[in-house]
């Protein structure tokens, strides 16, 4: 693939630089992360929302397989295949625009679209970074994108994060005895249903204990350098009847 065929995919996405104003662009770098409020509309997340709840109980104990289980969330996997409403998360322009920024408008494809929820008393995370190794600043190789399907509270497992952690060149395990206990600079990230939040995976990043009594439902949907491994390899995976359904710049960003 050449970048000439980035550029193709993005247009025909309608994905442009121009659709990120400085001030965000800036914070993107220098924070690690951008807030996008009311990119779906309430509509939309009722129905999203619903479809993530009608997957998590068709697919019981499979849930999640095709890339990640964990204890005490309902996980999700594959999205991509179980409805076209997911494409809303992964094809959107502004968040492209993002993802290509961090990324450096390199060569780049999906990792995995998945779905999380933290449930009732669960969901706290070590903080952590979706990559192995550390990596220089600059040297970014993956991003991500959340998409709440319900508010994010102080209360209901919302994501922490560490700003500008991503600029660091290390991992939480280095500097922390403990990297599930709090960091003196985290904050969290809050926000209403339909919001998404671009981060860059290397910024550390987890989720918090859920204190309500209901789930707090999310969609990732992440992004790698084209010479990278996807999660969820989507070759191996899609059905005849999606790749039919889908266009040219969607199974180029899907590299199928």
């Amino acid at each position: 693939m050449s970048r000439q065929d980035l550029d193709e995919a993005l247009s025909e996405l309608g994905v442009s630089p121009s659709l990120l104003a400085p001030a965000e662009m800036e914070l993107l770098d220098n924070q690690g992360y951008l807030p996008l409020p009311g990119i779906l509309d309430t509509g939309t997340v009722t129905a999203l929302r619903q479809r993530f709840d009608e997957l998590v109980t068709e697919e019981g104990d499979q849930a999640g397989l095709e890339a990640h289980r964990e204890q005490g969330t309902d996980r999700l996997a594959d999205l991509v295949d179980k409805d076209p409403l997911f494409d809303l998360c992964w094809n959107n322009p502004r968040q492209l625009a993002a993802i290509s920024h961090v990324l450096r408008w390199q060569e780049f494809k999906v990792f995995s679209l998945n779905g999380r929820a933290a449930l009732p008393s669960q969901g706290h995370q070590a903080l952590h970074a979706d990559w192995g190794s550390a990596v220089p600043p600059g040297d970014y190789q993956i991003c991500n994108s959340i998409w709440m399907l319900d508010d994010f509270t102080e209360e209901n497992g919302a994501t922490r994060i560490v700003p500008g952690s991503h600029r660091w060149g290390r991992l939480p395990k280095a500097d922390m005895a403990d990297p599930r206990l709090p960091h003196p600079d985290e904050i969290l990230v809050l926000g209403t249903a339909g919001t998404a939040v671009i981060f860059n995976s290397h910024l550390w990043h987890g989720g918090t204990q859920n204190r309500t009594d209901q789930p707090r439902r999310a969609l990732h949907s992440a992004y790698v350098l084209r010479g990278q491994k996807q999660q969820t390899v989507f070759h191996d995976y899609l059905r005849p009847a999606t790749y039919d359904r889908l266009s040219p710049a969607q199974r180029y960003l899907l590299e199928v």
